[in-house]
């Protein structure tokens, strides 16, 4: 479920980084909050537990800022 969620999400960035480049920052940002305070409380479990917890938030953060990125870049390739 958490899996479909984080994939949407970055679908989600994907297309809104193509259609409207410029006011796509805002959801990347929020996503990144949202992933960023998940990955901090997640990281406080002790020693390696925090590490291996707080890993898939990191991941998931990495992977929206990719698929925002791509949309984004493939914008300015176009001729229009």
């Amino acid at each position: 479920m958490v899996v479909a969620a984080i994939v949407g999400v970055c679908v989600l960035l994907l297309i809104l980084g193509f259609l409207v480049p410029r006011l796509s920052h805002g959801p990347q940002r929020g996503t990144n909050r949202a992933l960023g305070t998940g990955g901090r409380a997640a990281g406080k479990a002790p020693g390696a537990l925090g590490r291996w917890l707080s890993k898939p938030f990191h991941s998931s953060s990495r992977a929206a800022n990719r698929s925002a990125q791509a949309g984004r870049g493939t914008r300015w390739k176009m001729p229009f």
